[in-house]
């Protein structure tokens, strides 16, 4: 089993002791059914046994949240409070038909249908510019979080909303920031709240950024 990871191992090593299990059964049942006495015939189980070995029935699922799709560029686009620097970013696609945004779907506020988290970019080097959650209410959608400050990313994290903004100190090139704020938001009743908060600090060592020399 070289070279298997432990999950690997675990389920090989489980596997081979049911294997080894059911031949120990199998020469169990071969000798008494060929060697002594053999064993005994009780007739039918009673209905207490069978009931008892019976499964139980599976737990209920639960209900399935409505498939919806939107259209995330229009949403946007239609928004009043989304600011017209962001829109200026979806007056034409980046390439044939593609818009700079990408759009994720999931229950984050507990309504009937899924939440719309959308996230717009800029076409030429992909930098955050605005992210949003809707929440579909009573028939359309409506603008529940914003924020606009680049570089900024948002993403759904097993029901909670995951903000991740990019900090930069003054002569960080685009591409390398300094350090990163991760903020953690939770749906409460009608708004988010922030629930945590992370500060990630970069090394400069890394991607090639020289750091100056202090002056002597």
């Amino acid at each position: 089993m070289r070279g298997l990871g432990t999950r690997a191992r675990q389920v090989l090593k489980a596997g081979s002791a049911v294997t080894a299990a059911l031949a120990a059964l199998g020469l169990f049942l071969t000798a008494c059914a060929t060697g002594g006495t053999g064993a005994r015939d009780e007739g039918p189980a009673s209905s207490a046994a069978v009931a008892k070995g019976a499964p139980s029935p599976a737990a209920t699922a639960p209900p399935s949240r409505t498939p919806k799709r939107v259209d995330a560029v229009k949403l946007v686009k239609d928004d009043p409070d989304v600011s017209d620097s962001v829109k200026s970013a979806l007056t034409k696609p980046c390439v044939a038909d593609e818009y700079p945004v990408d759009v994720s779907y999931g229950d984050l506020t507990g309504g009937t249908t899924d939440d719309v988290v959308v996230n717009v970019m800029t076409c030429g080097d992909a930098v955050g510019i605005g992210s949003y959650v809707y929440r579909e209410e009573s028939g359309r959608y409506e603008n529940v979080f914003k924020t606009e400050e680049p570089p900024v990313y948002a993403e759904i994290d097993r029901g909670d909303l995951v903000i991740t903004q990019q900090l930069y100190k003054k002569g960080d090139p685009v591409e390398y920031p300094s350090s990163e704020e991760v903020i953690t938001y939770r749906w409460t009743a009608t708004h988010f709240t922030e629930r945590s908060r992370t500060h990630n600090d970069y090394s400069n060592a890394v991607g090639g950024v020289d750091t100056p020399a202090p002056a002597n």
